[in-house]
């Protein structure tokens, strides 16, 4: 069974030991991606050139069993876009072409951007996914839709796939559409559902604060609330860079595999970062967990290699130790909420301010945002209770230091690599 103890730090994988009774199982190779959109610098290669933009992963992602990414906008030549607290994406119905020519079975849809484009965007992207074959889950035209897990049958193993996502900008599907939001009870009953009809039961959900090396607290907390009901592994992405591995009861819990598919316009080191995993499974259990990072460039994706592999598998391991115990998470979480501080809650709340005076239903949506998403919700709380305590000040170095690397270091900054 995984533990922290039998993870090989230097290869970024781990493997069961084999005995004479796992002679002649099938293994079943499973690849799980993060953010995958058409926009932006990727918008057009992945109309003309689709099979380019995955570059040296393509094979690896060809030569899985099953193959799974966050499609991460609508993909629709209509509809406009709504008013939310963030960038709103779309791709055309054209870009579908990008997932078939991996191709990806599945596609998560539980996440913040499927409904940019509001509701026929949102109809057009399911239409557009069925005729091409490609699964989903995560979201639909009622709750009982949304909440929905997949399950899809490889080579006679029932594999089953649970999707949640926080529900931002009010999002989560209620007695109409949306995507299956933060409701953890109801999670956890599909999964213990799930565990006697299923073989293997993977939970990935899209949430937490982006753009930091360490889940939050409530991130962690609702992770393991679904391994005690039964997944066998649970990923996360949304904070749009790497963060580490936590082994929790013998599961694997992956916080955030960074970007994918997904450009983003800034020299900001980890946010040009990412990781598939690999897995191999069988009948009875996981076998295999593989780590594979790349960069994201220009014109797509390239593996990590070389000389460069060491001091990601290096810095991968020191963001992965602290979360194997509650405490050190906590104060990893303390980190963040120093080097946020008193100015950037300041600077926040003003540029709200100023939103809503310049774009007052954007603004309003921004404020709107930080009330009823449980990101901003615990973030808020967690950080003025810290002042009210006179803990602001709390952490230790190691986790201000790992926080200021993640949301300051440069691509061209090879000072903190090891």
């Amino acid at each position: 069974m995984p533990t922290i103890s039998s993870f090989d730090w230097e290869k970024g994988a781990w493997a069961a030991e084999q005995t004479t009774s796992d002679t002649g199982k099938e293994v079943i190779k499973i690849s799980i991606a993060g953010d995958w959109a058409p926009i932006r610098m990727f918008k057009e290669i992945m109309e003309t050139s689709p099979e380019s933009v995955y570059g040296d992963l393509l094979p690896i992602l060809r030569s899985t069993d099953l193959s799974i990414a966050n499609l991460e906008s609508p993909l629709s030549d209509r509809g406009a876009p709504v008013f939310k607290s963030g960038a709103v994406f779309k791709g055309e119905q054209r870009h579908i072409k990008a997932l078939k020519a991996v191709p990806f079975d599945v596609v998560t849809l539980a996440n913040n951007h499927v409904f940019d484009y509001g509701l026929d965007a949102f109809e057009d992207t399911l239409d557009v996914l069925n005729r091409n074959h490609v699964q989903w889950t995560g979201a639909g035209m009622s709750i009982k839709e949304a909440a929905a897990p997949l399950v899809i049958n490889v080579k006679d193993t029932k594999i089953a796939i649970v999707n949640f996502s926080e529900g931002e900008d009010l999002t989560f599907a209620g007695k109409g559409p949306g995507v299956m939001g933060w409701d953890l009870s109801k999670v956890e009953d599909t999964i213990k559902a799930l565990q006697s009809k299923v073989d293997f039961i993977i939970v990935i959900s899209h949430c937490g604060i982006e753009y930091i090396p360490f889940p939050p607290p409530y991130v962690a907390r609702a992770f393991q609330k679904m391994v005690r009901a039964g997944a066998d592994i649970v990923i996360g992405h949304h904070p749009h860079v790497p963060q580490g591995i936590q082994f929790y009861k013998n599961t694997p819990i992956i916080y955030s595999l960074g970007n994918f598919a997904f450009y983003q316009p800034t020299d900001l080191y980890y946010r040009k970062l990412g990781y598939l995993v690999n897995l191999g499974i069988n009948k009875d259990a996981l076998v295999s967990l593989e780590l594979v990072p790349y960069k994201i460039h220009d014109l797509g994706l390239s593996c990590v290699k070389g000389a460069e592999l060491k001091p990601f598998r290096d810095k991968f391991k020191e963001i992965s130790l602290p979360l194997q115990d509650d405490k050190h998470l906590e104060v990893a979480w303390d980190g963040f909420l120093h080097f946020y501080g008193i100015e950037g809650f300041f600077n926040e709340i003003s540029m709200i301010m100023e939103k809503i005076k310049t774009e007052p239903q954007k603004g309003a949506a921004m404020f709107r945002n930080r009330l009823t998403t449980r990101q901003h919700y615990h973030h808020w709380k967690d950080f003025l209770t810290h002042i009210v305590e006179g803990k602001l000040d709390s952490s230790p170095e190691w986790s201000r230091r790992l926080i200021k690397e993640w949301l300051t270091r440069k691509t061209d900054d090879h000072k903190n690599t090891g």
